[in-house]
């Protein structure tokens, strides 16, 4: 038994990994031809080939899960095709067996596409976007940057990060502090800042000042204005909760996320949207089991010469309808405010529900 686990796990790996290579080249093209309308001046080839390489690991997270289901179609379609899984059978390999068989190989793929997803394709999105805002000097989400909100001592804060550098330094920083009432008590500015995680502070550089003081009696306002070189500003905010506001929640990591619904939800913010992409970063990489089952009856069915293209295309086109089903959860759910666990995971729980429907029906009615 041994040698048809290592036989059939051969057959697949080589597979989906000949599947891989393709649509990593293809997307490669794709995404070089896009970049190469930005060549010209300092930006030369060679900088959109580095920049376009640097964001396949992204690719291969997210084209894991299909070429896992085309590659397993395809060897057991040409198994069955060809008798060799009758073969099989009469060897012992009975239904599930074989269903462990793919399982235990689902599981390792999941383990890979975790591994991409949490580790290797954050390091490379970050250092992606470093490369490419060396031409353009910054990091940032739009015209007003990151805002992020932060309580304290009955105080409120709302502050607002306009980009990050190459170097990961902020630029641009604007705080408001408001009271109990809702009134503005001070304003700050700053043209960059440092993160010091150690002190829990931000090291701010060309820092401006406004401290707006109510007498209790009811009095005029009074302010003052203050200008420093230097200033170590208290906060809470961490370096990578910032990152994460200024970053899309895809490209964040699974406790990275994590941590920064966290601060959302301490602050009274909604985090509705980076919960789903949380559970979705959680369960995405079990799809991978999602996608092994579903190539399972595959195995089990009759095959004309040359009739198994047709069968391969139509459960591509089931992967893919996965897919598409998973993402329209992700909006739906965002828009109506569905639990974040269950969008992320119902449409996994459909398809291994219809999949392991469909292999028992093949093997005990058929």
């Amino acid at each position: 038994m041994r040698t048809i686990r290592r036989f059939i796990y051969r057959e697949i790996a080589t597979s989906v990994g000949f599947v891989t290579l393709a649509f990593l080249a293809l997307f490669f093209f794709f995404d070089l031809v896009d970049e190469l309308r930005w060549v010209g001046g300092g930006y030369q080839v060679m900088h959109a080939v580095i920049y376009v390489a640097l964001n396949l690991p992204r690719h291969l997270y997210e084209l894991l899960p299909i070429t896992v289901l085309i590659g397993t179609i395809f060897v057991m379609a040409r198994l069955a095709q060809s008798s060799e899984f009758t073969i099989l059978r009469t060897s012992g390999l009975g239904p599930w067996r074989t269903l462990a068989t793919l399982l235990l190989l689902g599981a390792a793929c999941t383990v890979l596409t975790f591994v991409l997803g949490d580790y290797v394709t954050p390091a490379t999105e970050r250092a992606a976007q470093v490369f490419n805002a060396r031409e353009i000097g910054q990091i940032s989400t739009g015209a007003t940057g990151a805002w992020l909100k932060e309580r304290t001592d009955g105080h409120s804060r709302a502050i607002n990060v306009r980009a990050l550098g190459t170097d990961g330094r902020m630029r641009g920083i604007r705080v408001f502090e408001f009271d109990v009432q809702g009134r503005v008590t001070a304003t700050l500015s700053a043209e960059s800042g440092d993160f010091d995680e150690a002190r829990q502070a931000w090291q701010l550089q060309q820092v401006q000042r406004s401290l707006f003081e109510r007498p209790a009696a009811g009095g005029a306002v009074r302010l003052e204005r203050l200008a420093d070189d230097r200033l170590d500003w208290p906060t809470r905010i961490t370096s990578g909760m910032v990152a994460a506001a200024v970053l899309k929640p895809d490209k964040m990591a699974t406790i990275d996320l994590f941590r920064f619904i966290r601060h959302l939800q301490a602050n009274g913010q909604s985090a509705q949207r980076y919960e789903i992409e949380f559970w979705r970063k959680v369960f995405y990489p079990l799809s991978c089991l999602v996608m092994v089952v579903l190539a399972l009856p595959f195995a089990y069915l009759h095959f004309r010469s040359g009739g198994i293209a047709g069968y391969v295309f139509g459960g591509v086109m089931a992967g893919i309808s996965f897919f598409l089903l998973n993402n329209l959860f992700g909006f739906a759910g965002n828009l109506q405010q569905w639990s974040p666990w269950l969008t992320a995971a119902a449409p996994g729980l459909i398809y291994m529900a219809l999949s392991l429907a469909a292999f028992l029906w093949l093997v005990l009615r058929r």
